[in-house]
């Protein structure tokens, strides 16, 4: 699906974006028709509220007030969705960072994941803005929409060769380079825990490796690709199964992100590693107090074979480090812990580094991509050290269990900067631009904080 703003045509309608405050004055200077549309249809200026005015004299969409404002964002796509069919231009005094927010709302509106049923489309389409970057702004909008296709796709069509294989055609499109260690040769390559969570599975585990760019900072990024987690013989309970197919969110997010970066032509030479693996049980699956000796040479006592994601991302983590990039950031729908700290909207972080905090909060400011920082808490790191092995992947008590995994990630990191991203991957109920399913997260902040986290 390609998400891009309209050409224009001949029929454009302007829309005049009025918030509550506004609008009675508005009303009061229109044709007397317009102004008996208007009352009639009971338009006030609410958020969500969309009308097409009579005699072409265009339409009207509701921006609310502060205080409704305050309780979303993309304000101008639910009532663009209610649009009809046509070509539309925004008539608004909104500054510019706001306009492109709500230009990339209304692209994001247009997506519909409709490999298995046809779905109708958003017949409103918007021509850029003056003063927003449309090139930038639809590359934002079509990674998004690659994270959410890839989160939607079920397992069945979404295992370990379909990740791999939407790896080499976002690589054909951007003329990246994609290699992959692929099942025992994982082994023979020093991978063992990528091979160990994914041997249970018929189809084969692997690490797939993008590279792009030939100048600049050097930017790794190491995306969780658990295709479906069963939990292994630690088996999960139905009800916790059934969104198992998101799983792989942090691959989606890297490719996504990947996407935006190759698009605009950020200069980085980007790396992409996604350990692609199905957590599966079958007689050859690991098993609760395995001790694995990962590619860094550290041991882990296997204590939860439902706490696999660390383990692969530990061995891809540790080849990232040893290339030693300006920056290693690590996405992954990793602890239902991060879930009950901050709920499914916030995508929660970890860094130590103060100028990477800074700028990724500074980012988050208009990127309409919410972040929150959580803290890498050093008296913690006992709780990770299980006494025979040199790492416990699933320390007992159940406190802390997004930070002991995002400690637990960083002893794979000790030459480079590191950030680590504990997402949910889903949107749990529809809002506005964001349906009900996969999401996005994160990865539009960080694309924002790019520049200045690498001095660009």
């Amino acid at each position: 699906m390609n998400l891009s703003f309209a050409k224009p045509d001949d029929a454009i309608r302007p829309i005049h974006i009025l918030d509550e405050t506004a609008a009675p004055d508005w009303l009061k200077k229109q044709p007397q028709a317009v102004q008996d549309w208007v009352t009639t249809h009971d338009f006030k200026g609410a958020l969500g509220q969309a009308l097409l005015l009579p005699n072409d004299a265009g339409a009207v969409i509701g921006y609310g007030n502060e205080q409704t404002r305050a309780r979303g964002r993309f304000h101008l796509a639910a009532g663009a969705a209610k649009l009809p069919a046509g070509t539309y231009t925004l008539v608004s005094d909104l500054d510019a960072d706001t306009l492109a927010t709500e230009a990339l709302g209304w692209l994001l509106a247009k997506y519909r994941f409709d490999r298995y049923k046809d779905q109708p489309p958003m017949r409103a389409h918007l021509i850029a803005p003056d003063g927003i970057n449309a090139t930038q702004i639809e590359a934002i909008a079509n990674g998004e929409a690659l994270s959410r296709t890839l989160i939607n796709t079920p397992a069945s069509d979404m295992g370990p060769p379909d990740l791999e294989q939407a790896a080499r055609d976002l690589a054909s499109t951007f003329e990246a380079e994609v290699s992959v260690i692929l099942g025992d040769d994982l082994l023979e390559q020093n991978f063992p825990m990528i091979h160990t969570v994914g041997r249970a599975a018929d189809r084969a585990p692997r690490l797939i490796d993008m590279t792009w760019g030939t100048t600049g900072p050097k930017l790794t990024l190491v995306g969780k690709g658990v295709c479906f987690d069963t939990g292994g013989l630690n088996l999960k309970p139905g009800a916790s199964m059934g969104l198992m197919k998101k799983d792989m969110g942090g691959s989606a997010a890297v490719l996504g992100l990947a996407h935006m970066i190759m698009a605009t032509g950020v200069p980085v030479q980007l790396r992409v590693l996604i350990p692609a693996v199905e957590n599966s049980v079958s007689g050859n699956a690991f098993r609760p107090q395995d001790i694995l000796t990962s590619r860094k040479g550290l041991t882990v006592e296997i204590n939860n074979t439902d706490a696999e994601g660390r383990l692969v991302l530990a061995d891809a983590l540790a080849l990232a480090d040893e290339d030693n990039p300006d920056l290693i950031i690590s996405m992954a729908t990793l602890t239902g812990a991060a879930r009950v700290a901050v709920g499914p909207d916030l995508a929660p972080y970890y860094a130590d580094d103060a100028s990477l905090v800074a700028a990724l909060e500074a980012a988050a400011l208009t990127s309409a991509d919410p972040v929150w920082r959580m803290p890498f808490h050093a008296p913690y790191e006992s709780m990770i050290e299980p006494g025979i092995a040199d790492l416990d992947n699933a320390p007992k008590g159940g406190f802390a269990g997004s930070i002991t995994a995002a400690l637990f990630l960083r002893r794979f990191v000790e030459q480079s900067r590191y950030m680590h991203f504990d997402i949910y991957g889903w949107q749990p109920t529809a809002a506005a631009a964001r349906p009900k399913g996969g999401v996005g997260q994160g990865t539009r902040t960080l694309f924002a904080a790019l520049p200045d986290m690498l001095n660009l």
